[in-house]
């Protein structure tokens, strides 16, 4: 007969933290709490923090700084720094790719979210949509600040992207957040010359909230979907109408 292996615990601690981690409890780049504050949660002594804590640092998930205490690597967020990643973002035509791919995220995040979210996620979810809502009645009043307005709508994403409680998923949008957020303002700049689209914008996104507060996933998702395929379809409207534009303009220069 074998013997029974029993986990070591600082081997259970550290499965736990790594677990923390990917849940989205701590951020990347999020300092931890103190060692003491981590035993008290764990109800295990300081040593046994500290060595699982040296495991996850070996594995290259945390980060010790002397004196400064230790923080959760940025690895995933590294992904907008990929040479590839920069020239999607750079180039005027991919705009439309990032938006098909942003059709598959945001319809999946909606449908999981509506499924798992709790009490504190939706509630998160309601600051950020309120946050989204106030950024549009202040560009109502004066000049849009179109960053600030993306900035919230990202913010509304990702709390429905951790609602969703899918590791994979939630750091995907996390990685790629600065490259979603600088899609969603120029599409804002885009739309701002048809305002009747806009307010269609703000009443499809806002069904996409009540479906999931209603619990009712499959209408959640399908808002989701509908809402980019209107953003899609309004921006290669305005597209066609800059195109014929020019030519109209390059006609009478020719004149």
């Amino acid at each position: 007969m074998r013997r029974v292996k029993t986990k070591k615990l600082s081997d259970v601690i550290a499965e736990q933290l790594e677990g923390m981690i990917l849940d989205g409890t701590f951020l990347s780049g999020q300092k931890l709490p103190p060692e003491r504050e981590l035993a008290e949660r764990f109800e295990v002594s300081r040593p046994s923090i500290r060595e699982a804590i040296q495991k996850l640092e070996a594995r290259d998930l945390l980060d010790r700084k002397q004196g400064g205490g230790t923080f959760v690597k940025g690895r995933i967020s590294s992904i907008v720094n990929d040479p590839l990643i920069e020239m999607i973002s750079s180039r005027p035509e991919t705009q439309f790719d990032l938006l098909e791919f942003r059709h598959g995220l945001e319809g999946m995040a909606a449908y999981y979210a509506t499924l798992r979210a709790g009490p504190e996620e939706l509630e998160k979810l309601k600051i950020t949509y309120e946050k989204v809502q106030q950024t549009q009645a202040a560009d109502k009043e004066s000049d849009p600040d179109f960053a600030l307005h993306a900035e919230a709508l990202v913010n509304f994403y990702l709390s429905m992207a951790e609602a969703t409680h899918n590791a994979v998923l939630l750091h995907v949008i996390r990685g790629l957040a600065p490259i979603l957020q600088e899609n969603i303002q120029c599409n804002l700049q885009a739309l701002s010359v048809k305002p009747d689209a806009v307010e269609e914008i703000n009443r499809r996104r806002h069904q996409i909230v009540i479906a999931i507060t209603e619990s009712d996933a499959v209408s959640a998702k399908t808002a989701s979907d509908e809402l980019i395929e209107f953003i899609e379809k309004t921006l290669l409207d305005i597209n066609r109408q800059d195109t014929r534009m020019q030519r109209a303009l390059r006609r009478i220069e020719v004149k």
